[in-house]
């Protein structure tokens, strides 16, 4: 049976980080039923083998297919880049995936430098090197590995000194070597984006990539005849956790979110 246009879509994420574009995807398609996966007990995926990752992201997607979704979004830059075209080969339904805002950045720098602050993972996959080479030479791309910084955010505690001290580490040597655009390349990271701002300053400008991957999923659905009807009630939205404190995701999912959404734990 092919795929229901109400259906929902399924999103996930090694942890919370997807939620900015999950939140992005409402906004632009509000009529839409939403699923997200947050799996935490296996974040962040940019520290982890690329086979764990991929095995992760089958069985996830595994069971958003489950529940009915007739789309998934990989809200996550290391999965992207390790498991999209592995989950391409085995599903039909579209599968959208990220790519760090290289080319806005790009478009928008003046100072002609655009420091990105990503995994390791992202920033060792083929994909991103790639991405970094189309840019690279008219404008000079500097990347940031960011080891730690998902872990604090996980604990949302963004008010944290240690946060705050770990975020200054990792913007102060690219504004140092010139960048005036920055380009948030992990979803969890926009989460930080106020304290980002304020340690980079007024004249630094923040992209990231979760806009762009909501007009993507609109464009894709459009394609394919699964836009739900506009004019039907606003959708739902479910979630899951694999943490080992599934309560206390739970209700870091639901403070994020600003709304009392059902989350459960991931049987998978």
């Amino acid at each position: 049976m092919g795929a229901s246009a109400d259906g929902p879509i399924g999103v996930f994420d090694s942890g919370v980080g997807g939620l900015t574009v999950l939140a992005e995807i409402r906004r632009a398609l509000p009529a839409e039923h939403l699923c997200y996966v947050a799996d935490s007990g296996h974040a962040p995926y940019g520290e982890r083998a690329p086979e764990l990752v991929r095995a992760r992201a089958e069985a996830i997607t595994g069971f958003l297919i489950e529940q009915g979704a007739k789309a998934i979004v990989i809200a996550c830059n290391t999965a992207t880049g390790i498991a999209a075209a592995h989950l391409r080969a085995l599903h039909e339904l579209p599968i959208i995936a990220m790519e760090p805002a290289v080319k806005p950045a790009a478009a928008c720098t003046k100072s002609g430098v655009v420091g990105v602050l990503a995994t390791s993972g992202t920033l060792k996959s083929e994909k991103f090197e790639a991405l970094r080479g189309r840019f690279h030479g008219p404008v000079q791309v500097l990347t940031q590995p960011c080891p730690g910084l998902v872990e604090l955010i996980e604990t949302g505690d963004f008010e944290a000194e240690a946060l705050r001290g770990l975020v200054a580490d990792l913007v102060s040597p690219l504004l140092e070597r010139g960048a005036d655009t920055l380009v948030l390349g992990c979803t969890h990271y926009p989460l930080l984006h106020g304290l980002i701002s304020d340690i980079a300053g007024p004249g630094v400008r923040i992209t990231d990539a979760g806009a762009a991957v909501a007009r993507h999923v609109r464009n894709r659905l459009a394609e394919t005849g699964l836009l739900r009807d506009a004019d039907n009630t606003p959708g739902d939205q479910r979630c899951w956790t694999s943490a080992a404190a599934p309560d206390a995701s739970a209700a870091l999912i639901r403070r994020l979110l600003g709304a009392a959404v059902p989350v459960a734990k991931l049987p998978c």
